[in-house]
């Protein structure tokens, strides 16, 4: 059963609570009419009055346990739909969550000046193949849980994880002017933890991770795919160059396009590398990033 039929089931529930509470408040309702009535000839009717009584005193306690009941099934559905809205976060932007839930649709978006972050272990096929599956995901956990902090910390928005790769973007869902150093400050970072990682790889003697990072900016259009199981994306062309950044770049650096390089001249310290074609494009201006500029 999903969250949905679950929430669709506890509020069934509490409606059909509260119908029979109403129902019980009427006969209640009633029953003090009657009394206040019998009263005025109570010496005839001692016998049907406290049949009454009885009567009033054992709706009193049903309702006060039907209010309990109410009040768990309220307390549960908030705990449902508390959950809901987290997973709902999981894997949608807030602002694109709210769109969804009010509309029940993310209209596409464009934008024009996104910057793409890609990364991925070289050899990550020959590594695995020596290391236990659990050691394996478990190593994937280690630096995927730490790239979503960094990335978070510079305000990228995490897309997808397919394999070893790892998928990210600055400027959406909501646009802004610093998503290109954004991105290349998040990279630097990641690069350091993984230096750190390689390090710790070392010492306990297993083998090593070699980071690739490429990034890219420019045009493309955000927007959410799915009905069972929805997932916020991006299409464009500066989707498949950032990849191109990546795959074009060599372990432990960071790659970036001319067009990203415009952008953050001055912020940091890049080494060109030079016009380097890549599949269906023909060559592009490539950077090396080697840190912050001071």
């Amino acid at each position: 059963m999903n969250v949905d039929q679950s929430l669709e089931e506890l509020k069934e529930q509490v409606r059909q609570q509260s119908k029979r509470i109403r129902t019980l408040e009427r006969k209640l309702r009633r029953s003090e009419i009657n009394r206040a009535w019998l009263e005025d000839s109570k010496d005839k009717n001692q016998s049907l009055l406290r049949n009454i009584n009885l009567e009033i005193e054992q709706a009193y306690q049903t309702i006060a346990q039907k209010n309990q009941e109410l009040e768990w099934l309220n307390t549960q559905l908030s705990q449902e739909k508390a959950t809901s809205e987290r997973l709902l976060l999981n894997i949608l932007p807030k602002d694109v969550a709210e769109e969804l839930k009010q509309q029940g649709k993310v209209a596409p978006v464009y934008f024009d000046a996104v910057t793409v972050l890609f990364t991925d272990f070289q050899g990550f096929t020959r590594v695995a193949s020596q290391i236990a599956p659990q050691t394996l995901v478990d190593k994937l956990d280690e630096c995927f849980t730490a790239f979503d902090q960094i990335i978070a910390k510079h305000r990228l928005e995490k897309l997808k994880t397919i394999g070893d790769a790892y998928m990210c973007a600055g400027g959406i869902p909501m646009s802004n002017a610093t998503n290109p150093i954004d991105a290349v400050n998040a990279a630097l970072e990641i690069q350091t933890f993984m230096n750190q990682h390689q390090a710790m790889q070392l010492q306990q003697q297993q083998p090593v991770w070699n980071i690739r990072i490429g990034i890219h900016t420019g045009p493309v259009v955000a927007g959410v795919v799915g009905k069972n199981k929805f997932a916020y994306d991006i299409w464009g062309d500066t989707v498949n160059i950032a990849s191109r950044m990546e795959s074009s770049s060599e372990a432990g650096k960071v790659n970036i396009s001319g067009a990203t390089y415009a952008l953050v001249n001055g912020e940091f310290a890049c080494q060109y590398r030079g016009k380097i074609p890549i599949k269906n494009r023909g060559e592009i201006d490539m950077y090396f990033v080697d840190g912050a500029s001071y």
